[in-house]
């Protein structure tokens, strides 16, 4: 099996292909009455191994996942209420149900962790970015540090994520520093001989079936080299799960003159320039186009180092889709000081934030090369004003560009390209494979699943889906 993508998702699911297995704790109180009272039919039976599907019937909760919700309600029975209870999950580790596999990744454990600026404040509490059995928090206790208002530093994840893999011993199964360029469908007769030998070693131990699959993947990449080289790989997978989450692909607004070299589409680029002096307290402003919690950030770095910043996005500062008017004020004060200023500091009315101007329902029509660039409100106004860099930040998408047609063909509607809020790919809710190619699974933000607390559960569907393939499941 090999996945692509070694962030949460592909770390968790590693962890349960590891021979790693959730038990029901006994003598543990869930909640949920419902729940309790399934979980004690079989507290002898894993999880793995029971129906998920009649599991998660009736819960609710903050994802549309039913396995998410499942998963996490076993781990943090009460979290949305505020409760510290228990996981009401025991771990053992059985090495007889490890089932082989390799998770192929561009950077160290963790993915796109270690791609965001380390001093950035996650959006989820601290406690739910921990994996199983391994609770951030405590973690962090052994660092000496706590957590800032319940949440924690992208630096502190990154870090976690690393530590988790060393600590549960699944480093053997990673290869970090490879990019896949291709995978598809090749006949397993047309696959060279000493990898039908690799295959079959590896069959006898995963299918009991005696049937061999008439088709496997091929999965083709480059693996770069301490000096800097380029070595392909070709490896042959009966199953393949994608996990390579959205980061690496920010989404264009498609507008003249988005190329120019002043705008950028990562806060990565901010920050360079600041370090840089390129832009001060003295330039013309940064241009932020966005209203989610990247294009956030970037006002909060902006407004830290005093750089005057214009702000553009499409929405109305009070629509209930944007973000901003859909999280607790207490718990994210920062968030809802860039809420305030939206609000109180637009074009149209002087507010009390310097060096900061708003302009809501408005969208952006063209970056010129004397870097002035034109937006037009609801009404058709158009305004110019000088600016010193651009930041587009409205999201992003993954980069599916290493399967046919992009994965087009996999998504939920099948003519548009794959989005994790709009498009998901289309999986079957309790394996997690996709409806559109046996063998192939989806985990994560491709699948809709985008808040660490809630990927996991995806996890525990594919683990589950590929111990039963491989009769590694008792009766």
């Amino acid at each position: 099996i090999v996945f692509s993508g070694n962030g949460p998702s592909g770390i968790c699911l590693s962890y349960l292909l590891s021979g790693y297995t959730p038990y029901f704790k006994r003598h543990s109180l869930h909640p949920h009455p419902i729940l309790q009272r399934k979980l004690e039919e079989a507290p002898e039976v894993s999880i793995l191994d029971q129906d998920l599907e009649y599991l998660s019937e009736g819960l609710e909760g903050r994802s549309h996942s039913p396995v998410a919700l499942l998963f996490d309600t076993l781990q943090r029975p009460d979290t949305d209420f505020g409760g510290t209870e228990e996981s009401v999950l025991t771990w053992w580790q059985e090495p007889d149900r490890a089932i082989p596999h390799l998770v192929l990744g561009r950077n160290a454990p963790g993915g796109a962790w270690h791609s965001i600026e380390g001093s950035m404040v996650t959006l989820s509490r601290g406690e739910w970015m921990g994996l199983p059995d391994l609770p951030f928090k405590e973690w962090l206790k052994q660092k000496r540090r706590g957590l800032r208002n319940n949440r924690a530093t992208a630096e502190d994840i990154a870090q976690y994520y690393q530590h988790y893999v060393m600590k549960k011993g699944l480093q053997k199964n990673f290869r970090c520093g490879t990019v896949v360029t291709s995978v598809r469908k090749v006949s397993a007769e047309s696959i060279p001989h000493h990898a039908q030998k690799d295959l079959q070693e590896d069959g006898d131990s995963l299918w009991s079936s005696n049937e061999q699959s008439a088709e496997v993947f091929q999965v083709d990449g480059f693996f770069k080299t301490v000096e800097g080289d380029k070595e392909p790989f070709s490896i042959y997978a009966e199953n393949v799960v994608l996990a390579t989450g959205t980061y690496d692909n920010p989404t264009w607004l498609g507008v003249k003159g988005e190329n120019l070299s002043y705008v950028h589409h990562q806060l990565s680029a901010l920050e360079e320039a600041v370090k840089n002096n390129s832009v001060g307290i003295m330039s013309d402003p940064v241009l932020i186009v966005g209203a989610g919690l990247t294009a956030a950030d970037a006002i909060l770095f902006a407004h830290h180092c005093n750089i005057p910043v214009i702000h553009v996005f499409r929405r109305r500062v009070g629509d209930p889709a944007l973000i901003f008017n859909q999280l607790p004020k207490m718990m994210y004060p920062e968030y809802h000081k860039v809420h305030q200023m939206m609000k109180e500091q637009t074009a149209a009315c002087a507010g009390p934030y310097e060096r900061y101007i708003s302009f809501p329902e408005h969208h952006v029509l063209s970056f010129g090369k004397d870097k002035k660039c034109i937006f037009q409100d609801k009404n058709g106004c158009q305004k110019a004003y000088k600016i010193s860099m651009a930041l587009v930040l409205t999201g992003s998408n993954p980069n599916l560009s290493f399967l046919p047609n992009d994965g087009i063909d996999l998504a939920v509607d099948s003519d548009q390209p794959v989005n994790p809020k709009r498009n998901p790919i289309d999986v079957d809710p309790f394996t997690y494979e996709c409806t559109q190619e046996k063998g192939l699974y989806a985990l994560g933000p491709l699948a809709g699943d985008n808040f660490v607390r809630f990927v996991q559960g995806g996890a525990l569907a594919v683990a589950s889906s590929l111990l039963k393939k491989a009769n590694k499941n008792p009766p």
